[in-house]
């Protein structure tokens, strides 16, 4: 018996040929999803203290920059766990998580060093989350979404299956 014909190999050449994209696609937006909502949470919990103390964005007030960003964090993440509108989902959360990471860089937050790359301050979690985002923007919400479902129903709607459909994209 030769060594490629053993069961470790055989395993292991089955379980790195199959690929489980939608389901990592759907691990990735519940994952992303839970992460921001929690933040928004939180942002809502402490509104009144934090309602005169939240950065500036673009000449708003802090009131208004603290209210656009639970807007942001609760609806986008909702709308991302369930994959709805997901690549447009994900912009605003993307110009969010650009908008804090130029705010620690700038040194606007009091008392919080720029960072190196030895440092753990928290800086690096926008960048962490504009990754995630990009990543949904580009590969989109996969087969487990609404999105899709939705996308099925319409060319359902318009008279052809889902194979007609793709090979005229």
């Amino acid at each position: 018996m030769c060594w490629y014909n053993s069961r470790p190999i055989n395993w292991f050449i089955k379980l790195s040929g199959y690929t489980y994209s939608n389901l990592a696609r759907l691990f990735m937006r519940l994952f992303v999803g839970v992460m921001l909502l929690q933040f928004g949470i939180r942002h809502l919990v402490n509104y009144s203290l934090l309602c005169n103390t939240f950065p500036t964005v673009l000449n708003m007030s802090s009131e208004c920059s603290l209210i656009l960003m639970i807007i942001i964090e609760l609806v986008c993440s909702l709308f991302i766990m369930v994959g709805f509108f997901t690549r447009l989902s994900a912009i605003p959360p993307i110009c969010a998580m650009i908008a804090a990471e130029y705010y620690i860089l700038h040194d606007m937050v009091p008392n919080l060093p720029v960072y190196g790359l030895d440092s753990t301050d928290p800086g690096y979690l926008p960048i962490m989350f504009i990754g995630i985002y990009m990543y949904l923007l580009i590969a989109g919400p996969g087969k487990i979404s609404l999105d899709y479902f939705t996308s099925l129903y319409i060319i359902q709607q318009k008279g052809k299956d889902e194979e007609e459909e793709l090979d005229e994209v």
